[in-house]
């Protein structure tokens, strides 16, 4: 036996806008015993397969068109005003669970978009949150991941620039410091969730308390890269894996110490199971 120290990071797993969202889905496949949702409820395979089990069907945009009079889940991410005319037109009734920070920056967005203003958004393409922006502004608004991305000097003189809620403080302050010395003047809307940022720090503190870390997160989670990213600068002996059949024993050795945290997107219950595992070896 290896006999490792674990502890779980209890500031990691789901923020309230995750939360919100799985509440709402249990109440009514308790009662009902289904419920479509738009796109995966969060970026965790793990969840979603727990959630499928108790009859959560995951539909796509196609499939929601051919949908008629049943109840749909909007997931944390937010959707474009596209998806509530479809709903309207096919008598669809929407279980809303919008996470409320995603909802205040689409209204952001509508209201600088109705002003005519020049729109940059700091997202990652494709990203569903960053296709609910993108829709307040008829997807005339510019999406970018990174500045590279930018052609600086055929910028327009004056822009206003937006973040996906879930990105990084430091890279968002980054970008504007540069496009601020190139002479662009920018109206910076810092439009990322406190409570998401906030685990940057958190997360270093407590990676460098720990001989090693496990992360455990989905592929699919920007949100888990980030977080999994900041977890390996403050501490090398990182590992991300998605579930606790992932974890390997030679990682470790005698009476070392570990550290088990997420993303937001990271339910308690899969962290727990891949401390159980670690305290098997």
């Amino acid at each position: 036996m290896l006999k490792l120290q674990v502890d779980i990071d209890h500031n990691s797993g789901f923020c309230f806008g995750v939360v919100y969202a799985i509440e709402m889905a249990e109440e009514i496949l308790n009662d009902e015993g289904y419920l479509y949702c738009l796109g995966d409820i969060v970026h965790n395979d793990e969840e979603v397969k727990r959630l499928t089990q108790k009859g959560l069907v995951i539909i796509n945009h196609e499939e929601l068109s051919n949908l008629r009079d049943v109840k749909v889940l909007i997931r944390a991410h937010g959707e474009p005003p596209s998806t509530y005319e479809l709903a309207i037109n096919n008598n669809l009734t929407l279980i809303d669970a919008s996470c409320p920070v995603v909802l205040k920056l689409q209204n952001r967005i509508k209201n600088s978009f109705d002003k005519e203003e020049k729109i940059y958004i700091y997202g990652k393409h494709g990203h569903a949150e960053v296709i609910g922006l993108l829709g307040q502004t008829q997807n005339k608004a510019v999406v970018f991941q990174d500045i590279n991305e930018l052609d600086i000097p055929s910028l327009p003189k004056s822009i206003t620039l937006y973040s996906q809620t879930t990105k990084s403080t430091d890279k968002f302050y980054e970008i504007n410091k540069v496009l601020n010395e190139n002479g662009i003047s920018i109206n910076t809307n810092d439009t990322i969730c406190r409570q998401v940022s906030n685990r940057d720090k958190e997360l270093r503190d407590f990676a460098s308390k720990f001989d090693h870390i496990v992360f455990v997160s989905g592929t699919k989670s920007s949100n888990g890269k980030v977080l999994y990213n900041v977890c390996k600068e403050k501490n090398p002996n990182t590992y991300f894996v998605s579930n606790a059949d992932e974890v390997e024993k030679d990682w470790f050795e005698q009476n070392h110490t570990v550290g088990v945290c997420g993303a937001t997107s990271t339910p308690m219950w899969l962290m727990e199971q891949v401390k159980d595992k670690l305290l098997t070896f």
